[in-house]
């Protein structure tokens, strides 16, 4: 598997996230993003070979998937418990969103307007986001911790409840929540899987 850890494949993410949050993927051109990078397009596609592959790997280095995979190994390490797990989830995927609002906000605007081979690239990276979390749901099943269920299920009504907040308030109602409402709002949803998935003598 090809890495992109240069320093242009750098500046070449980091210009495509600036330009894409700014104009979306359909606005912005790949010549554009090679402007902002200060490189010619010729060097953006001997790195990346397409637009499509550049968005696919800015989405692997900027969203929270990546966070999240290296967040559950670094919590269970830690002994951290179920409800603090989730807790400590939900807040850094709220804050990924809140960090990368203006790309959220076009993305959901515009997302059925890309190319096919970039919404197939935007629904992977969302399954896989969601088969990461239900990992860790099966593995406290596997534990005795939680009664059994569909784990996917589970990670996609925990994250979709994350990102319906997000969505609803900062983007639709174009609010700047503070921390103590964001933080209150995630515990109940947190108490709600909680009280949902453990096990009934557990609880």
């Amino acid at each position: 598997m090809k890495e992109f850890n240069s320093d242009t494949c750098h500046k070449l993410l980091a210009a495509t996230l600036k330009l894409i949050s700014l104009k979306g993927y359909t606005g912005t051109t790949t010549r554009e993003i090679a402007s902002e990078a200060g490189v010619t397009e010729v060097t953006l596609f001997r790195h990346f070979g397409s637009k499509e592959k550049l968005f696919e790997e800015m989405l692997k280095r900027y969203s929270f998937l990546p966070e999240l995979k290296e967040l559950l190994p670094e919590l269970e390490g830690n002994s951290s418990d179920y409800t603090e797990v989730l807790l400590t989830i939900g807040t850094r995927f709220f804050g990924t969103l809140k960090e990368r609002k203006s790309l959220v906000r076009i993305m959901t605007c515009e997302i059925q307007l890309y190319p096919e081979k970039v919404r197939v690239v935007h629904s992977k990276f969302i399954d896989e986001m969601i088969q990461v979390l239900a990992g860790y749901f099966r593995l406290q099943q596997d534990k005795g911790l939680l009664r059994r269920f569909p784990s996917e299920t589970a990670a996609r009504a925990f994250l979709g409840m994350i990102f319906s907040f997000f969505h609803v308030e900062e983007i639709i109602k174009g609010r700047d929540m503070k921390k103590n409402e964001v933080k209150r709002t995630i515990n109940e949803f947190v108490n709600i899987l909680v009280q949902g998935t453990l096990r009934g003598d557990k609880s």
